[in-house]
């Protein structure tokens, strides 16, 4: 698993999902100039999507209601997921919070982090 990925907490729920409760698959890459995040988001729409930065941690959230229309009459099979969903990810020290970019397009959330050099990503402790 990438050093980024999800505390325990998150990590032990991210395959546990119910009527009311799910977990957005992604991947989350690293390139030299960045990190990207895509979340599939299937059946989902922009307005129904909140992305935010807390400290050093990066959350996508929202909900999904099931449509009216439905409501009435004997499901058979409900395999669509309706109800809140939560995604959040441990975030790299050298990501310029203040350059992150997302869009949104065919169910897939697009999220660009820009590295910022400046920012030390570790070093080497000299044993004595």
């Amino acid at each position: 698993m990438s050093l980024y990925w999800p505390d325990n907490k998150f990590e032990n729920s991210l395959f546990r999902t119910n009527r009311n409760n799910w977990f957005p698959p992604l991947d989350f890459v690293e390139n030299e100039k960045e990190f990207v995040i895509h979340a599939e988001l299937p059946g989902v729409t922009k307005e129904q999507v909140n992305v935010d930065v807390r400290e050093d941690t990066f959350v996508i959230s929202g909900e999904t209601k099931k449509d009216e229309k439905y409501k009435e009459g004997d499901t058979h099979i409900q395999e669509r997921r309706y109800g809140s969903f939560t995604r959040a990810i441990s975030l790299p020290r050298n990501v310029k919070t203040n350059d992150i970019t997302a869009k949104f397009e065919n169910g897939i959330l697009e999220v660009k982090l820009p590295k910022d050099e400046t920012k030390p990503s570790g070093r080497k402790i000299e044993i004595k």
